[in-house]
C-alpha cells in the first residue's frame, strides 16, 4: 500500500535522507531551491529556502548538512543557517551544468554527480568530496549522474547515467575510495522509464526509482528483477529507507512539466510517498566534514 505522507507539490523532489537521531527525513526540491525537513510522526514539514538549485543533501556527523548546490558544495551548520562554501566550485565555469544526485560512503565521503543541459556534450562528471574539502573527479563523460549507492559491505558502487537507461556497478576499495572494474548491472528497455535515484537494502538488493516509469523496482545483487512497486505518480525520483526499524520506504517525486491530462491522472505529483518493505534498508552514513 502506497501512502501519501506529504502533498508537497514539489517541482523536482529529490535526495530523501533519513536522519535516525532526529527521526526525520531531509529532502530537496531542486527547482524550487528548497530543503525540506519532514517529521513522519507529526506530518510537520519545515522548509529552508535557498537562492539557487540544491541537487542533494546529506547529514553531517557533527550536526548540520552538506549540500551540493549549482556549482559547488556548501556546509549548513544548523537549520536555517546560510550555507558556507566548502571545497572548490568545480562547476563554476560550466553554466550548463549543476550538481544532482549524491550519497555518502562508510568513510564519510560524499559522492556527487552533475548533469548537463547540453546532453550531446556528455561532459557531466561524478566527483568524490573528501571530509577536508578535496574534490576528485571519478567518472566523466556523463549526461545525468544518478542512482549513487553502495552495497552493505562498501565494496560495490551503483551508478546510473539516466539517459542511457542503464545501471552500472563498480568494484570499489572502501579504504581509498578508488573505483575498479565496471560492469552493466541492468539495462532497461526504452520507453518504460529511466533509472533515477537508488538505494540499497540489508540483503544487498538495489532499488531504483524510474522517471517516467510510474514504479520502483528492486534487483538482487546479481541484477535479477525481484519486485516492482507501482506508484501513483509518473515521475518517482528517488527512494530512501528510514523509520525506527528502517522498513519504511520514502519516495520523492516530480510535478514539473506535466500537461493538463497528465496532471489530472496524478493529482499528487510532486508529493512525498511511503510504503512498507519486508527487508530493512541500510543506514546511510553521515558526511564526516
Amino acid at each position: 500500500m502506497i501512502d501519501l505522507l506529504l502533498d508537497a507539490g514539489a517541482l523536482l523532489g529529490e535526495s530523501p535522507r533519513w536522519h535516525a537521531d532526529e527521526a526525520c527525513l531531509y529532502w530537496v526540491d531542486i527547482d524550487a531551491f528548497r530543503i525540506h525537513r519532514t517529521d513522519p510522526a507529526s506530518g510537520r514539514d519545515a522548509v529552508m529556502q535557498l537562492d539557487g538549485p540544491v541537487g542533494c543533501v546529506a547529514p553531517r556527523r557533527g550536526g548540520g548538512l552538506i549540500a551540493a548546490l549549482r556549482a559547488g558544495c556548501a556546509l549548513i551548520d544548523g537549520w536555517g543557517d546560510i550555507p558556507r562554501a566548502f571545497g572548490e566550485p568545480v562547476l563554476a565555469d560550466k553554466p550548463h551544468q549543476r550538481f544532482n544526485d549524491g550519497c555518502v560512503d562508510a568513510a564519510g565521503r560524499l559522492w556527487v554527480g552533475s548533469l548537463t543541459a547540453d546532453k550531446p556534450k556528455r561532459d557531466a562528471t561524478l566527483y568524490r568530496v573528501d571530509p577536508d574539502g578535496a574534490i576528485t573527479p571519478v567518472i566523466d563523460g556523463l549526461m545525468t549522474s544518478n542512482g549513487a549507492a553502495f552495497s552493505p559491505d562498501g565494496r560495490s558502487f551503483y551508478h546510473a547515467d539516466t539517459p542511457t537507461h542503464r545501471i552500472d556497478v563498480y568494484d570499489v576499495d572502501p579504504d581509498t575510495g578508488m573505483l575498479g572494474a565496471r560492469r552493466t548491472f541492468h539495462q532497461f528497455e526504452e520507453g518504460r522509464g529511466r533509472p533515477d535515484g537508488g538505494a540499497v537494502d540489508a540483503e544487498g538488493c538495489y532499488w531504483s526509482a524510474l522517471w517516467d516509469g510510474w514504479r520502483i523496482v528492486r534487483f538482487s545483487p546479481a541484477g535479477e528483477l525481484l519486485q516492482t512497486v507501482e506508484m501513483p505518480v509518473q515521475r518517482p525520483t528517488m527512494i530512501a529507507f528510514g523509520g525506527a526499524d528502517m522498513r519504511t520506504a520514502f519516495v520523492t517525486s516530480a510535478g514539473k512539466n506535466l500537461i493538463d491530462e497528465e496532471r489530472r491522472a496524478q493529482p499528487h505529483a510532486g508529493g512525498l510517498f511511503t510504503f512498507r518493505v519486508d527487508v530493512p534498508g541500510v543506514v546511510v552514513p553521515m558526511f564526516a566534514g
